[in-house]
């Protein structure tokens, strides 16, 4: 390649602005201009980017960067342009441009205006592209997010497995491969299939100091997101699910709770996505909430969270998601909320696909149930993953087992039970931790009857301990380097080099006692459950105020805010109006018509009587499905028939009426005299009107006694609606 700029240190000022390189930036670019295949593995805000950008700027002809994702070529050809004032310097090439638009870059190629083009795995395997990267000179190939290419990375793509062949076909150049995660395996995975087995290697630490990592029982865990953010308003952060479905569902959430937050994913038009991630990116919202489509190469270091809603398919997954965080050195908090009833979610996914592709994906999760259960220090056991020893006294309490710690046991005579029975074990076959763990407590599993194990005479011997024990036993001598595992295998152990040196010279070995999430989220359940008495006495004074306002405005007083409002507001004390919004069955026209009184109220009880507020708040929910509710307003305002309306959402007419009072009920006013006329005569609507306005309840029951069956159900639920719209809003 011809090499223009001379100097890296002098074309990193020229170009970025900067004096000096971080970390082995500098190494790496000369590795590349000098000819090699170059393996860059960089954790997220390491500077990969700059490993590639730089030489390119450097040559005379055109790098071409192979990157998987559109969002993200627009992002750093946008960046690149920005740093050089040329828009012609960077291009990419990808289905987004219509055929002119295709031309018009690869002119600019031809010309040598170009300095970087980003195409995507899949344009390359077009004949037409071909031809035309033969015909122009190329500097070098860069491929970008490289773990794409491993069956065993978290984002395998097929048509990585590709380039090699297709690269040698166009022009046989040197290439850059960078990732933010590779194991070991994926390491040498991604190497063979490029042929740069040879290539020249450098990889940073995978420790990212700045980040807190922490993982919680999954319960109540839509009142736990909007509580985490409301703590830190203000600051940016993604939040990570597995469907776009609960993407949508969240991004709702966050939004009727007053945080400024917009969904991500593959389901949205390409214009969507791109709107979204700049709406993000320029700070008109606060949060992103996507799937993991979202966030690849993203440049925004200031993001102060990610949180997993869901538990991640893979530790590399999960560590490059979390990689988002503050990628400026600054605060980063990375919250995962785990259920194991998740993970069996996500091995019935992989029932379909091939067999090899089940080992590895059930490994895979295997791994992050280690790493979500595990109580020892979290960065440990991560940079383990990525076969990195990390001495947890230096973790300086950046996780949540480091921050909190859990309980410790002498464990020489389980390791040493452990390891004896592994060796004798190891002398027949191979074999898993779940065959482990079956074999020590006694269960006769399939491969259990399979190898013979329960004729062992060990078989059932685990001292009296469970299945959640011995595998949090195996999990800490993994590691600890007592057990290896092998990869190859889909995760069989054996005793390691250091397990069976123990054996020989046993001595005391502390263990940490593991986290069982589903029991504590059982006991959080129970715990929950029994709160939830409300303050009588606030109750009393909240009813006799109701009855006022009620006899002012001439009206029952379950029209102004019904019973369990007000016990609501008696758990809560809501002093603001943002508050009372929260609060059971009030929405923004409950709170303007007669919340105002009720705060006064509330407050003063409040500051009378030394009422500590808990810190706790009732979280808006979207139980009435805010877009279901749009839905149906427009619906009934354009009067289209209840029975349309629920068909278009293949629900039952009872299920819409069951979200019209919630919609009424909440304040809102909806007029149903289109669809009420058509099944009760003036007179009848009176005489259940003036029934509803004289009693001093809206029970359905006592309305269908009262009236002994003259009136279906659902006539009086309709007559109720439209009381309470007509009176109360």
């Amino acid at each position: 390649m011809e090499i223009i700029e001379k100097s890296a240190t002098s074309a990193l000022k020229k170009y970025f602005g900067f004096t000096q390189f971080k970390g082995q930036q500098e190494e790496v670019i000369k590795s590349l201009l000098s000819g090699n295949h170059t393996f860059v593995i960089m954790p997220t805000g390491g500077g990969k980017s700059l490993c590639y950008q730089l030489p390119a700027l450097m040559c005379s002809s055109a790098a071409i960067i192979v990157s998987p994702l559109i969002a993200l070529m627009k992002n750093q050809v946008d960046a690149i342009r920005g740093h050089c004032g040329n828009d012609s310097i960077a291009h990419y090439l990808n289905s987004s441009l219509s055929k002119s638009e295709s031309e018009s870059v690869k002119e600019d190629v031809r010309l040598g205006k170009t300095k970087l083009l980003y195409v995507a795995p899949e344009s390359l395997t077009k004949q037409n592209n071909i031809e035309f990267l033969k015909s122009i000179k190329i500097s070098f190939f860069a491929v970008d997010e490289a773990h794409c290419i491993s069956e065993w990375g978290h984002d395998f793509r097929p048509e990585y497995r590709r380039l090699r062949s297709i690269i040698e076909n166009i022009n046989n150049v040197p290439i850059i491969a960078l990732t933010a995660t590779a194991t070991p395996k994926v390491q040498l995975d991604i190497q063979k299939n490029l042929g740069m087995i040879n290539a020249k290697v450098f990889k940073d630490s995978f420790n990212r100091e700045n980040l807190y990592y922490e993982v919680r029982p999954k319960f109540n865990v839509e009142k736990d997101v909007i509580q985490f953010i409301k703590s830190r308003e203000g600051k940016s952060g993604v939040i990570y699910c597995l469907s776009r479905k609960k993407v949508e569902e969240i991004s709702e959430l966050l939004n009727v709770n007053e945080i400024k937050a917009l969904p991500y994913h593959a389901g949205l038009d390409a214009q969507t996505r791109a709107k979204h991630q700049d709406k993000f990116l320029m700070e008109d919202v606060d949060v992103i909430v996507a799937t993991i489509a979202f966030g690849m190469g993203i440049d925004k270091p200031d993001i102060r969270f990610v949180i997993h809603h869901d538990i991640p398919k893979s530790i590399e997954g999960y560590y490059q998601e979390t990689g988002r965080a503050g990628r400026d050195g600054g605060e980063g908090h990375c919250l995962t909320f785990y259920a194991y009833k998740d993970i069996e979610k996500l091995e019935k996914f992989l029932i379909k696909k091939p067999l090899s592709e089940q080992e590895i994906g059930k490994q895979l999760l295997h791994e992050m149930v280690s790493y979500s259960e595990s109580a020892v220090c979290r960065r440990k056991t991560l940079l383990k993953y990525f076969g990195e020893e990390y001495n947890e006294s230096f973790c300086n309490k950046k996780c949540d087992n480091c921050k909190h710690p859990k309980e410790k046991f002498e464990g020489k005579k389980f390791i040493v039970h452990l390891l004896t029975t592994m060796k004798s074990l190891n002398q027949k076959h191979k074999f898993h931790a779940k065959y482990l763990t079956n074999f020590l407590t006694g269960i006769r599993s399939a491969k259990i009857i399979e190898y013979e194990g329960d004729k062992n005479q060990r078989f059932g011997l685990g001292l009296s301990k469970d299945e959640k024990f011995w595998d949090a036993v195996i999990r800490q001598c993994i590691v600890n380097g007592l057990i290896d595992k092998d990869v190859d295998t889909y995760g069989t152990l054996k005793c390691s080099e250091k397990g069976i040196n123990y054996l020989k010279n046993p001595h005391s070995y502390p263990l940490t006692q593991n986290h069982d999430y589903d029991q504590l989220a059982s006991h959080l359940n129970s715990t929950s459950d029994k709160q939830t008495g409300f303050d009588e006495t606030l109750v009393k004074i909240l009813k006799d105020l109701r009855k006022q306002v009620a006899q002012e405005k001439n009206i029952p007083p379950y029209v102004v805010f019904q019973d369990p409002s007000l016990e609501d507001m008696a758990i809560n004390y809501p002093c603001n109006e943002n508050e009372l919004k929260n609060i059971i069955g009030v929405g923004l026209g409950k709170a303007l018509k007669y919340g105002k009184v009720f705060i006064k109220t509330i407050k003063k009880y409040v500051e009378d009587n030394n009422v500590e507020r808990p810190n706790d708040f009732v979280v808006k929910t979207t139980a009435n499905k805010s877009v279901l509710k749009v839905h149906i307003i427009q619906n009934i305002d354009r009067k289209v028939p209840l029975e349309d309306i629920a068909n278009s959402k293949g629900k039952s007419i009872a299920e819409i009426i069951e979200e019209i009072e919630a919609i009424v009920f909440s304040g809102t006013k909806i007029n149903l005299d289109y669809f009420v006329d058509e099944i009760l005569d003036e007179d009848q609507q009176d005489e259940i009107f003036d029934y509803f306005r004289e009693s001093e309840t809206d029970s359905l029951e006592e309305a269908l006694e009262e009236f002994e069956g003259e009136y279906e159900e659902e006539e009086l639920r309709l007559m109720r609606i439209k009381f309470l719209s007509d009176l109360g809003n």
